[in-house]
């Protein structure tokens, strides 16, 4: 009689699916760069607000962005003219489309999937000029959009978003940077206290271009701004700015990733905001990835968080991976704090007001980002917002001190 022996199981013990999903497929992403990324939002999972990318949003409230049908028609927008500068609407298969990055999130892909037409706008100037796309006449409907900014080879622009008013508004936006081309990027939102704005930025920076990527937030209901910035060739630099001020009920959310694929690439990383009245909710999450592909790196980042009063609250989380360790340096930083009593001490015993002392702190500590905006014009309007701001939340904390 031939007897018959089973086969050995020589699978790993324990790696079996188990009821609650797919485990041996679903194993947690181990760096930034691994993320699943794609442009159909039948990729991505239903957001239930236990995901990494998620965990601090209030995403109960986005229900009409992430799972909804949106509206992909025209969004209204307004260009100034600037010599060397076009802007234009182009199909959605256009080959310029998706060069700078794709999503990694279901917000990004819905409203990928979404939208019609995408709205590009194109610096062809080797001087600086100056361009201000703005986009005050959205309603509550929720919509997609898709903007593409280029900048060719060796041109110099500075380009500013202006968002306000109502909106539900999920975007992407794209930003090309060509060979030794330099760009500021600035997009403010002051929209309406119930607005909602998701966006993703993803910008590609070309040999010995330069990019400065600044925001802006100081209104909305919930604004979820994502910078994403590859530096892809040599030589190319990267800056992301932000400043952000929350009020009462008020969420502000900015997740910086600066991605280091190329070698002699520099990057900085600064963001400051400022939280005051109940309920008040700042996140900041910055991811900096040098590639092995990265020799000569360097970097840094760094969030600071100014609170104003009780009842707020700031989430800050620098991550930094690092591939390679033939770099120039590598470095973050994450603060979060009351007024410091010694500057508040100095100014008054300078003859300053305690009230007024704490506006020049609190003005102090935003306006260093906002200067570097470079157009005269947007900044006094930007100083002027937060000295509104300022003007309701001093008095109050005076008061209860």
């Amino acid at each position: 009689m031939t007897e018959v022996v089973a086969p050995q199981d020589t699978a790993q013990h324990g790696l079996k699916a188990h009821s609650d999903g797919d485990w041996a497929n679903r194993a947690p992403v181990q760096t930034r760069s691994d993320r699943p990324k794609s442009t159909n939002v039948s990729d991505f999972e239903v957001v239930t607000g236990r995901e990494a990318t998620w965990k601090f949003t209030p995403v109960a409230k986005l229900d009409a962005l992430l799972n909804g049908e949106l509206d992909g028609g025209r969004i209204p927008v307004t260009v100034t003219e600037a010599a060397g500068v076009t802007s234009e609407w182009i199909a959605r298969d256009d080959a310029r489309i998706g060069r700078a990055g794709i999503p990694e999130e279901r917000g990004a892909a819905a409203a990928w999937s979404a939208f019609g037409e995408a709205h590009l706008v194109t610096i062809a100037s080797d001087e600086r000029t100056t361009t201000v796309i703005t986009r005050d006449a959205l309603d509550a409907a929720p919509r997609a959009g898709h903007t593409v900014i280029e900048a060719a080879p060796n041109s110099r622009g500075l380009v500013i978003i202006e968002n306000s008013g109502a909106a539900q508004l999920s975007e992407n936006v794209e930003i090309v940077l060509q060979e030794g081309a330099h760009l500021t990027l600035v997009s403010v939102q002051q929209w309406d206290d119930e607005a909602i704005h998701l966006a993703s930025h993803y910008a590609t920076v070309g040999r010995d271009a330069s990019l400065t990527h600044i925001v802006v937030s100081l209104g909305g209901g919930i604004v979820r701004l994502n910078p994403s910035i590859h530096l892809d060739h040599e030589g190319a630099n990267g800056e992301a700015l932000g400043a952000y001020f929350a009020d009462a009920g008020q969420h502000l959310e900015h997740q910086v990733y600066m991605d280091h694929d190329a070698p002699h690439t520099r990057s900085r990383v600064t963001y400051k905001g400022a939280l005051q009245g109940e309920g008040a909710h700042t996140v900041w999450i910055g991811d900096v990835l040098i590639r092995r592909s990265a020799t000569g790196t360097d970097s840094y980042e760094q969030n600071r968080n100014l609170v104003l009063s009780e009842g707020t609250r700031a989430d800050s989380i620098p991550n930094l991976e690092i591939e390679t360790g033939d770099i120039e340096g590598a470095g973050h930083a994450s603060a979060t704090g009351r007024f410091d009593d010694e500057h508040i001490f100095y100014l008054q015993s300078r003859g300053i007001s305690e009230e007024e002392a704490r506006k020049l702190v609190v003005r102090g500590f935003l306006l260093e980002v906002i200067a570097q905006i470079g157009d005269e014009a947007t900044e006094e309007r930007l100083q002027a917002a937060v000295e509104a701001e300022l003007a309701d939340s001093v008095r109050v904390a005076v008061k209860g001190a």
